[in-house]
């Protein structure tokens, strides 16, 4: 997954306006793939905030009588390496992935747009100040800086949230800065100006409805890259701490079961897989034009 992925094109005149959409509005207007990342995606929501509650043994309890078991009736998804229930584990570890992801993918995304709003209806010096500090930011590979704010600051959740959010605001500002500069040069802003509108109104009304779709498809990408980041945060034991841990975690503390193939490594992966994927679907779907104009899309 690479950010220069994102589409930065604007476009030459204001969309005309269109009417409420309602989830059942929303949902029609998906493609199949939208709707099939949709259902993922809302597998994954409800399993985060339900999934303590339904795990069948506590999370830190050795309840198999051997380690790699395989899938059975009383463990679905086989024991880890030290003879815990998978199943539970990974009910519980997909709070953290899907909390973290979400929360600081949508933090990051909001910070940078909103910083990208604001440098580009700003004067030049501001405008050029936050780009050159993102820009040093941005210098930095994001492991290297999330890192050294671990290092720093500690593993705990709130201080994961913050440093996953952080490390990848600066790129999240970049797609949107390019797109906010690019429609501020365009006609019906220009007009809105003419007409003696202000730079509030300016950014809200008149460039950040039109660089919706491209920064919610950045926000699919970041999500993909914060769960990677989590992933391998937490296979340095960086991540979220023992006895928790997130999906990543149970996939690097299950290495040893490779060769066995045993569903303590397959079933992590492929629900880190499916996750992301889904997230860019629905993202995709969602951003492909057909919910702008109000319509079925079918």
């Amino acid at each position: 997954m690479s950010e220069a992925a994102v589409d930065v094109r604007v476009p030459d005149r204001a969309p005309p306006p269109a009417g409420p959409l309602g989830l059942r509005g929303v949902w029609r207007g998906l493609p199949l793939s939208g709707r099939i990342g949709a259902v993922v995606v809302a597998f994954w929501l409800i399993t985060a905030l339900a999934g303590p509650w339904i795990a069948p043994y506590p999370i830190g309890t050795i309840v198999a009588d051997d380690v790699f078991e395989p899938a059975s009736l009383r463990h679905l998804l086989g024991s880890d390496y030290l003879g815990r229930d998978v199943l539970s584990r990974m009910l519980t570890g997909a709070r953290f992935t899907v909390g973290l992801g979400l929360t600081s993918a949508a933090a990051a995304s909001l910070m940078g747009a909103s910083l990208a709003l604001f440098a580009a209806v700003s004067a030049r010096w501001i405008d050029e100040t936050l780009s050159r500090f993102m820009d040093a930011m941005i210098s930095v590979p994001s492991k290297v800086l999330a890192l050294v704010m671990v290092a720093a600051f500690g593993a705990s959740t709130p201080l994961l949230l913050v440093i996953l959010a952080v490390t990848y605001t600066p790129g999240a500002y970049r797609i949107a800065r390019a797109l906010a500069v690019g429609l501020n040069q365009m006609d019906y802003v220009q007009a809105a100006r003419a007409r003696g509108e202000g730079r509030f109104y300016v950014a809200r009304s008149e460039i950040l409805p039109n660089m919706i779709n491209p920064v919610l498809a950045d926000f699919g990408l970041r999500f993909g890259f914060v769960v990677l980041l989590l992933s391998g945060l937490s296979f340095l034991g960086l991540g979220v701490q023992p006895p928790y841990a997130d999906l990543g975690s149970l996939v690097r503390e299950n290495t040893s079961g490779l060769a066995e193939a045993a569903p303590a490594i397959v079933a992590p992966a492929v629900a880190i897989a499916t996750l992301t994927i889904a997230v860019n679907l629905l993202i995709d779907g969602l951003s492909g034009g057909r919910l702008r104009a109000g319509g079925p899309g079918e």
